[in-house]
């Protein structure tokens, strides 16, 4: 597996970079020169990315890498070149849900490359550097803090319109990192199911953003209703609402619901991206609704 306490990628353009406002120009009070020598390495790599994007969830079995992936696809399908950082290091399920398990990374001294999937989508996840996909990733935080800021520093993303970033549930170790490292997040999109155990848990991400200064973006309400695919009437097994009550009592959007369709299952089993396979079915074009003309709505306003 990569090292990922290796040396920082130089970052020459920083040094002729006419921004005079970039916080990476000049070191933070104490910071060694070594930690600034990264972080200038890490905005040389933002610079190029026009718009950040967190996708979060309060607790895992909500369906947010399925929301991830699609979402990313989504954008792709729109037009936009698109980055999709699997940062979930002790459930990597991106190259699963892509159909690029056995994809090489390829690397050179400087950077690494991501592995492109269908339709020119950049993907890098730690999954790609297991030598067996069954093995579990036992790291404490200070390997998971290298990880990330590797795959933020020396990773070659070029242009993108946009990088959405794969977190794992929680508040943890990760999530932290990444917002910590990019430092000037665009937005977070929070996943959650109807139940109230999951609604719970959504209320301490929105804290968790707010206590770091991440933008909510919305809360996704991911299975609310099943779609017979027989005769496509929905019915809501997990009820309805939660999600919507919950934005509206911590003040952030509500995205709107994704409903439980069997060909999501089959699709993400495959590899192949629900919103590509199954573009004209009801929960694609909830994809396209309640996130995508959100992001572009804020893209429009400059958000």
């Amino acid at each position: 597996m990569e090292n990922f306490e290796s040396q920082p990628a130089q970052a020459e353009s920083c040094t002729s970079c006419k921004q005079s406002d970039c916080s990476a120009k000049a070191p933070k009070p104490n910071e060694s020169e070594k930690d600034h020598t990264r972080r200038q390495a890490i905005a040389q790599r933002m610079c190029h990315i026009g718009r950040k994007i967190l996708v979060l969830s309060g607790k895992g079995g909500v369906g947010k890498s399925t929301v991830a992936v699609n979402t990313a696809v989504s954008l792709m399908l729109e037009g936009k070149k698109v980055g999709l950082m699997d940062i979930d290091i002790h459930g990597p399920s991106i190259p699963k849900l892509l159909n690029i398990n056995s994809v090489p990374v390829s690397s050179s001294k400087d950077s690494i490359e991501p592995v492109t999937a269908a339709g020119g989508l950049k993907v890098l996840s730690v999954g790609f550097f297991l030598q067996n996909r069954d093995d579990a990733v036992i790291w404490r935080g200070p390997m998971k803090f290298g990880m990330i800021r590797q795959f933020l520093s020396d990773v070659e993303w070029g242009d993108l319109d946009y990088l959405i970033v794969d977190s794992p549930p929680g508040t943890g170790d990760e999530p932290l990192a990444i917002a910590e490292l990019i430092g000037d997040v665009d937005g977070a999109i929070i996943v959650t199911t109807p139940q109230a155990i999951a609604i719970d848990d959504v209320r301490r991400s929105i804290n968790f953003c707010r206590q770091l200064k991440v933008p909510v973006t919305g809360v996704v309400e991911n299975m609310c209703g099943f779609v017979c695919p027989h005769c496509g009437e929905e019915t809501d097994i997990f009820k309805r609402g939660g999600g919507a009550a919950m934005a509206d009592q911590m003040k952030v959007p509500y995205l709107g619901a994704i409903p439980i369709d069997p060909d999501i299952v089959e699709a993400s089993d495959n590899g192949t991206p629900y919103v590509e396979q199954f573009a004209q079915s009801r929960a694609a074009e909830a994809f396209r609704q309640s996130i995508v003309k959100t992001l572009f709505d804020l893209e429009q306003k400059g958000k």
